[in-house]
C-alpha cells in the first residue's frame, strides 16, 4: 500500500474533525502558526515512539551506573538462593508447560525422571526462587521511576504555576480549541507520552505485582488518554492530570526504595505522606477539579463531540482505578494503625512462596554467627535429650530400690 493511500485512509476513517474537534472547527484551523507556540497536530506524536526506546536505554545505563550502586550504599541485601540442578526434562516442563504442577504431573515427572516426588517439588521450588526478583533489581525499578517522577513533576510545575488554568480551571476552555501549545508544555506532553509507552513495552520484564492487570490498564488508558487529549487540544487540563498524578508517585516510589533498603522508620514516614497525597489528589481534586471541569464546565464553551464522550470515558476509568488503588491503601492503613508498622504493601510482588530452609545465608560475620548459632542449638538439642534421658533413668532407679527396701 503506497503511503498516499495509506494517509487517505487514516483520514477518512480516523482523522474525522467529527471525532476529534468541536463542530464547525476542521484541521485546518489547527494548523496556524501563533507567536506563543503552536497548535497540536496528531504528527507531532510520532516523535515519541524514539522518545519511548531512548527511555529505555537511558533506564538501562542509569540502572547499572546510578541504581546499583546506590542501593549497596544504602544496604540493601540479597537474599541467597540455592541452584536449582540442571534436568533438561524438568526445565522443558518449567518453560512451556507449568512453573507449579499438579500433583499427578509431579508423580508423571518423578517416573520420567527417575526421582522422588519430594525431589522434584524441591527442585521446582528451587527453580520458581531462581527467577524472583532480587531486592537490587526492585530498588533499581523504583529508582529510575523516582528519578523520573521527580524531575517531571518539578519541572511541570515550574511550567504551569504561572498559567491561568493552573488556578483557575475555567480556562482550560477559554478559546478552545484554538489554543496555541507553548513549547515547554509540549515537550511536557511528549516526554511523558515516551515514558509511560517505555513502562509499557517493559511491563514484560518489569517486576510483577498482584495488581499487574490494574498496571496495564492503567498504562494504556494513560497512553490514550495523553494522545487523544494532544490531537483535540485537551493539553491544558492535561498538563493539570499529569502535574497531579506525578506528585503522589514521587513518595511512592521513594518510599518503595527505602522499604527495599529496610529503613523502617523512614518508609512509615513516607508511607503515612503518601497516602494522604493520593486520597486528597485521586479522590478529591482529580474528581472535584478535573473530572467536574471536563464534564461540566467545558459545556459552557463547545457543544459536546465525540472527544467530549471519549476524553470523560478515560478519565472515569483512571477514577476507577483510584478507587481500586485508596482501598488498597486504606487496607494498610488500617494495618499500620493496630499494629504501629506497615506490614508490607497490598501491592507487593506477586512471586512464588519462600522456604526459608531453601535459602542460604548471606557471607560474612552475620552468617558466620547464624551458622554457629544453628550449630549449638543442633549440639545442644541431643545434649538436652540426653541429659533428660540420664535424669529419668537415675530416677527410676531410686525409685525401683525404694520400693525393694519396702518390700523387704
Amino acid at each position: 500500500m503506497s503511503p498516499d493511500r495509506m494517509a487517505a485512509l487514516l483520514n477518512e476513517w480516523l482523522w474525522q474533525e467529527r471525532y476529534w474537534l468541536p463542530p464547525g472547527i476542521n484541521w485546518q484551523d489547527m494548523e496556524m502558526e501563533d507567536e506563543e507556540g503552536r497548535f497540536p497536530l496528531p504528527r507531532d506524536l510520532l516523535i515519541t515512539l524514539p522518545l519511548a526506546f531512548a527511555f529505555i536505554a537511558l533506564r538501562y545505563v542509569f540502572e547499572r551506573i546510578i541504581g546499583i550502586p546506590l542501593s549497596r550504599y544504602l544496604g540493601v541485601k540479597d537474599r541467597i538462593r540455592i541452584e536449582a540442578p540442571s534436568i533438561p526434562k524438568l526445565e522443558a516442563f518449567y518453560e512451556h508447560t507449568s512453573r507449579q504442577p499438579s500433583q499427578s504431573q509431579v508423580v508423571s515427572l518423578g517416573t520420567q525422571c527417575g526421582l522422588s516426588q519430594r525431589r522434584i517439588q524441591t527442585w521446582f521450588r528451587h527453580r520458581r526462587n531462581q527467577d524472583r526478583p532480587s531486592n537490587t533489581k526492585k530498588f533499581c525499578e523504583a529508582a529510575w521511576r523516582f528519578v523520573f517522577y521527580m524531575v517531571s513533576f518539578a519541572a511541570g510545575l515550574g511550567s504551569l504555576i504561572n498559567t491561568p488554568w493552573f488556578w483557575d480551571q475555567r480556562e482550560c476552555w477559554r478559546g478552545y480549541p484554538k489554543q496555541p501549545v507553548a513549547d515547554v508544555h509540549y515537550w511536557y506532553y511528549m516526554l511523558e507520552l515516551g515514558f509511560y509507552l517505555s513502562l509499557l513495552l517493559s511491563i514484560s520484564v518489569d517486576v510483577k505485582r498482584k495488581d499487574f492487570k490494574e498496571q496495564v490498564v492503567h498504562h494504556i488508558a494513560t497512553i490514550f488518554l495523553i494522545c487523544f487529549s494532544y490531537c483535540a487540544n485537551y493539553v491544558r487540563v492535561g498538563t493539570l492530570v499529569m502535574l497531579l498524578h506525578d506528585s503522589s508517585d514521587i513518595l511512592l516510589e521513594s518510599g518503595k526504595m527505602l522499604h527495599y533498603a529496610v529503613w523502617t522508620r523512614t518508609c512509615d514516614f513516607l508511607f503515612i505522606a503518601f497516602a494522604l497525597v493520593f486520597l486528597v489528589t485521586r479522590l478529591v481534586v482529580f474528581p472535584c477539579r478535573i473530572v467536574h471541569t471536563t464534564m461540566v464546565s467545558s459545556l459552557d464553551f463547545f457543544q459536546p463531540f465525540f472527544g467530549y464522550y471519549f476524553f470523560n470515558a478515560l478519565l472515569l476509568v483512571l477514577q476507577a482505578l483510584h478507587i481500586f488503588w485508596a482501598y488498597l491503601i486504606l487496607r494498610m492503613i488500617c494495618k499500620f494503625a493496630f499494629k504501629g508498622k506497615v506490614e508490607g504493601d497490598e501491592r507487593s510482588d506477586e512471586e512464588s512462596e519462600v522456604d526459608e530452609h531453601d535459602e542460604q545465608e548471606p557471607e560474612g560475620e552475620d552468617g558466620e554467627a547464624n551458622r554457629e548459632q544453628r550449630k549449638e542449638t543442633v549440639n545442644s538439642k541431643p545434649t538436652s535429650l540426653a541429659n533428660n534421658c540420664g535424669l529419668n533413668n537415675l530416677t527410676n532407679q531410686r525409685n525401683l530400690n525404694s520400693k525393694l527396701r519396702k518390700a523387704r
